[in-house]
């Protein structure tokens, strides 16, 4: 529970100290939040939503690099990048399907 907490308080900060809700910056963002900011943002992105279509993987890619040292940790995201192949193939084996129900 601790971890989750921690998570859905600091997942909207911003490595540059913009974000919400306390305007933390840099590794004062606690490390969960930092790393599940990286991925909420390319799940929502690369996700098809109610109110929004899919945005292309390498678009979404584009776009979270010009974030870097803005709204992600730096080293975080190059990890996240590097491992992008492996990220794929999750989101594929995990991709939202039908309920058979």
């Amino acid at each position: 529970m601790d971890l989750a907490r921690t998570v859905a308080l600091t997942h909207h900060e911003r490595w540059n100290g913009s974000g919400y809700p306390q305007g933390l910056a840099g590794e004062s963002i606690p490390l969960a939040g930092r790393i599940v900011a990286i991925a909420d943002i390319f799940d929502a992105l690369t996700s098809q939503r109610p109110y929004k279509q899919a945005w292309p993987v390498d678009q979404a890619l584009d776009w979270m690099r010009e974030q870097r040292r803005c709204h992600f940790d730096p080293q975080l995201l190059d990890r996240f990048l590097a491992i992008q192949p492996k990220i794929l193939e999750i989101k594929l084996k995990f991709a939202d399907r039908p309920s058979p129900l």
